[in-house]
């Protein structure tokens, strides 16, 4: 999806994601709650899709859930959403970055996340994507979780990036900024 409609809307299927790049100076504050609504209604709509197609019975709708207590999951969330912020906002907007490569960037690093803490606590780090499937399924356990340590992660991750970024030129020969 970071492919296909990138160029349309800079890929913003995040809320934490586009929350933070605005905090980082990187996208309009005033263009936040239209995205951050848009995120939430098309995690909405495709809940409510999935229940159409397979019924409200017998399936969760891909809600997210932990396994692990709970402060344990807050940290993992907020650790996963802080890393994939990092990345995203390290390929999007570093000139010294390839950006035809951020998709795969970004993907492989959800697809890890997955891999590793999904068993975990779903590997959310999108409010929305947790949000949606709440909604449909009335599951609402442990949702502040997912609602509040995204965006902690996501404006922390943007932050460091931003503090690490070297603003200046580095000489020609150099291997690095700093």
């Amino acid at each position: 999806m970071i492919y296909a409609v990138g160029h349309l809307s800079g890929a913003h299927f995040n809320p934490a994601v586009t929350l933070a790049f605005s905090i980082a100076r990187h996208f309009p504050i005033k263009r936040v709650l239209g995205y951050v609504l848009s995120q939430v209604l098309g995690a909405l709509l495709a809940s409510f899709l999935h229940a159409v197609l397979l019924g409200k019975t017998g399936h969760s709708f891909g809600t997210t859930s932990f396994s692990i207590p709970t402060s344990l999951a807050f940290g993992l969330e907020l650790i996963l959403s802080f890393l994939l912020m990092f990345v995203i906002i390290s390929v999007a907007t570093d000139t010294r970055a390839k950006g035809e490569m951020a998709g795969l960037a970004i993907g492989s690093t959800v697809a890890i996340a997955a891999i590793f803490a999904g068993p975990l606590t779903g590997a959310s780090m999108n409010p929305a994507r947790s949000l949606g499937p709440a909604l449909i399924s009335g599951h609402w356990e442990g949702m502040w979780l997912y609602l509040v340590a995204p965006f902690l992660g996501a404006i922390a991750g943007a932050l460091v990036y931003e503090k690490i970024r070297c603003q200046e030129k580095p000489p020609q020969d150099a291997k690095g900024c700093c």
